[in-house]
């Protein structure tokens, strides 16, 4: 079976005249598609035409299977796909809208020392209707459509998974949810992240999608990067210093470099005096983050006043830094909690 969500308007009018139907059909299954709605209640096209898909497609790639509510307003998604597999999401209140954080494979085998998407290794990848419809049900479960009246505003490809493990799915995704006949989410509100490989930065620099980029750096030197983050093995720091450079001469986007403070590890004021070294010949920005802890991890998180004295550090050596605010520690809020759990209990 395929994913129908998968399609992009032009590929659902090719479908269309493979049925042997007329091509405005394929607008009215797209609207459809942006409801999030089963192809089975699909209420403005023949029966004759939903057995077509049905025979094809799933009904439907993936439903919500949990929701649970933070005390600060951010909530926690896991979805059931429909081969059975789960994936998770979170949705963030800011103060220009809603962010959704959206999974792009199922686990992860990029082995990060701090991450609980890694924890069960990498199943497969997610495709772009499977990307999409988090973004769907979820805008739909909140009330919204498209366009302006849409509900979710802004997504981060920050859930599990590394999305340029996963280019050419990602890259899709990224174009059906900026489509003007789908959600038109603008390229500019969607951000990806990466933990660094480096050749599809590159490749992603020169795909002239406006996005933010944002690298997982989280250690300032390779020998301390290679402890925690097993890509820091094949790319070196200098490779992704580099490569980051390389991306802002193409695009003129300034990069984003994800810092995670880890106590006793990364932590330290030398270390912030290394970081703002490579953070100087382009225009870059660090994110800091106080570590959300994962159970089955040993690494502890930091004082609010040690993540304040390494973004003290960075300023007086001229670094543009923002300490991100915690969220969602109460629901597991961290890439691959929610999975594991769900996991774990089906296994009991």
């Amino acid at each position: 079976m395929k994913v129908l969500q998968d399609l992009s308007l032009t590929e659902l009018q090719d479908l269309m005249q493979k049925f042997g139907e007329q091509k405005f059909r394929a607008k009215q299954i797209l609207d459809n598609i942006n409801l999030a709605k089963p192809i089975s209640e699909y209420s403005n096209i023949s029966k004759e035409l939903k057995e077509k898909l049905l025979a094809e497609f799933y009904d439907t790639p993936l439903k919500i299977h949990t929701v649970l509510q933070g005390k600060d307003g951010t909530q926690k998604f896991a979805y059931e796909l429909a081969d059975g597999n789960i994936i998770e999401g979170v949705l963030m209140n800011y103060k220009y809208g809603n962010t959704l954080c959206v999974s792009t494979q199922i686990g992860c085998r990029m082995g990060c020392k701090f991450c609980a998407s890694t924890l069960n290794g990498l199943a497969r990848n997610l495709t772009s209707g499977e990307i999409l419809s988090q973004v769907l049900v979820v805008n739909a479960y909140l009330g919204g459509k498209k366009d302006r009246n849409r509900a979710i505003t802004n997504v981060v490809l920050m859930g599990s998974g590394e999305p340029l493990d996963n280019y050419d799915n990602v890259i899709k995704f990224i174009h059906l949810l900026s489509a003007p006949e789908g959600l038109n989410i603008s390229p500019r509100n969607i951000s990806l992240s990466t933990c660094g490989i480096v050749p599809n930065i590159i490749k992603l620099a020169n795909e002239n999608l406006p996005i933010v980029l944002t690298i997982s750096l989280h250690a300032p030197n390779d020998t301390l990067r290679r402890e925690i983050m097993p890509i820091a093995n094949k790319y070196s720091v200098k490779q992704i210093i580099d490569a980051a450079r390389e991306y802002f001469n193409i695009t003129g986007r300034r990069v984003i470099f994800e810092y995670a403070l880890t106590d006793n590890v990364n932590s330290t004021p030398e270390c912030a005096r290394e970081l703002a070294k490579l953070m100087h010949g382009f225009p870059t920005h660090v994110n800091l983050i106080p570590l959300n802890e994962v159970e089955e991890r040993e690494l502890k998180t930091v004082t609010r006043k040690k993540a304040e004295q390494f973004a003290n550090i960075l300023e007086s050596l001229g670094v543009s830094v923002t300490i991100r605010r915690t969220i969602g520690e109460d629901i597991g809020g961290a890439c691959g909690q929610l999975r594991n759990k769900i996991i774990k209990n089906q296994e009991v």
